[in-house]
């Protein structure tokens, strides 16, 4: 029985670099556009929950589709599957600052994000199946440090660009970075030992797979935190930049840009929260992560430009700390009893399909709810934002006490 690369070896370091290459291709991209927000409402004449749109309907392609990804990786093997899923989404992407029209941007931004939707979910079935189960959970915090990258990338990038030449070329700049990470991907995985393929069976049986994952109360829980946290973390960061460059700040674009530095605590604290869940809990560190989180949401609230920064620090690191553990906790509770996939065992059978679906929460939330309170922000303000998000928090803690195992080390899953 093959039980994983170990921390420290070739093979190990390779997967964490491809994934690494893999975080900054899919994030550089998907969320490039948030930090150009303001210069498209101004260029295109539209409002700020429109312009949100073009966030929106990248994350809802990717969320309809993480599935049916899962299911052609299951079939073919991760590697590929993502491969082939980076190469699309790197076209379009490039694409992208080709549209004629607002109307043509939303739908090149759908079909990226439908493309990009093979990469998260397979990426952590990947990374469970070739990396030691004794290693995984710190594995999955370093590659949630490297979305976080990637998505500081695409973000600081693009605004700068994006003031000096617009935003057509701020997407280009980040598209051509893609472009180049997608290329280190390919060559730096290596070929899958822990994966057998599933042969080919009939639709129907197809989606018996996904039964399993859907009736777990603890992955259902999951979901739930998915798809509330990262709602709210898309909705502060798709309307902090209306908000500073407004009077009373009056902040440029390049400027603003330099808030997604704040990505850097989040770096940090997913991989302190996957090592500490070891030691403390999964539940324990979750909760934390979502006070954090919560408090620092908080402190936004306040005038002082110095203050809402502090806030957006904590804010962002508590947010990164709870993904890092509820998407790692999820590829660990994916093998159900029960489940029988041909020559695909009980460990591998229904793992791409709950890490799917913990992708399709996560991205359906930053679809749902980041354009649902664009309305928020547009008609009460930042201030009535922050207590409707600050409500999500609450209901998410809830929803991991009454559902989630006790945070003790070894009863957690």
């Amino acid at each position: 029985m093959w039980l994983g690369h170990n921390k420290g070896s070739l093979a190990y370091r390779r997967i964490l670099l491809a994934l690494l290459c893999a975080g900054v291709a899919t994030f550089a991209q998907l969320y490039s556009v948030q930090g150009l927000l303001p210069l498209l409402a101004q260029g295109l004449k539209i409002t700020a929950a429109q312009a949100g749109l073009t966030i929106s309907v990248a994350t809802i392609g990717l969320a309809v589709t993480v599935i049916p990804w899962s299911f052609a990786a299951d079939r073919f093997g991760r590697v590929p599957v993502m491969g082939t899923a980076i190469i699309a989404a790197t076209i379009l992407g490039l694409l992208s600052p080709l549209s004629p029209t607002f109307s043509v941007l939303l739908v090149l931004r759908t079909l990226e994000g439908m493309a990009l939707g093979g990469i998260p979910a397979l990426a952590i079935a990947y990374l469970n199946e070739e990396i030691n189960k004794v290693h995984a959970a710190m594995a999955a915090g370093a590659y949630v440090a490297g979305t976080t990258v990637g998505g500081l990338l695409g973000r600081l990038l693009a605004g700068p660009i994006g003031e000096l030449a617009g935003w057509r070329i701020g997407i280009l700049g980040v598209s051509v970075v893609s472009a180049a990470a997608a290329v280190g991907f390919l060559v730096l995985a290596p070929a899958p030992r822990g994966f057998t393929p599933a042969p080919r069976v009939g639709f129907g049986r197809a989606l018996s797979r996904l039964l399993p994952a859907l009736r777990d109360r603890r992955l259902l829980a999951l979901y739930t935190e998915a798809f509330l946290l990262m709602g709210s973390f898309v909705s502060v960061y798709n309307y902090m930049g209306f908000r500073l460059e407004a009077p009373p700040y009056l902040l440029p674009m390049a400027a603003v840009a330099l808030i997604f530095l704040a990505y850097l605590a989040g770096t940090v604290s997913s991989r302190w929260a996957a090592a500490l869940s070891v030691r403390a809990g999964r539940r324990n560190i979750l909760l934390g992560s979502i006070a954090v989180m919560t408090a620092g949401l908080s402190i936004t609230a306040l005038a002082p430009l110095p203050l809402i920064l502090l806030g957006l620090v904590f804010f962002t690191a508590g947010f990164f700390g709870a993904h890092s553990v509820a998407s790692g906790w999820t590829g660990g509770l994916a093998p159900v009893r029960g489940v029988k996939t041909g020559r695909t065992g009980p460990a591998q059978a229904g793992r791409a399909q709950a890490a799917s679906i913990y992708n399709l929460s996560y991205y359906a939330g930053s679809s749902a709810i980041g354009w649902a309170s664009g309305f928020v922000f547009q008609s009460a303000g930042w201030s009535a934002l922050v207590a409707v998000l600050a409500a999500l928090g609450v209901l998410a803690a809830a929803t991991a006490l009454l559902l989630l195992p006790s945070g003790v080390p070894g009863r957690d899953g």
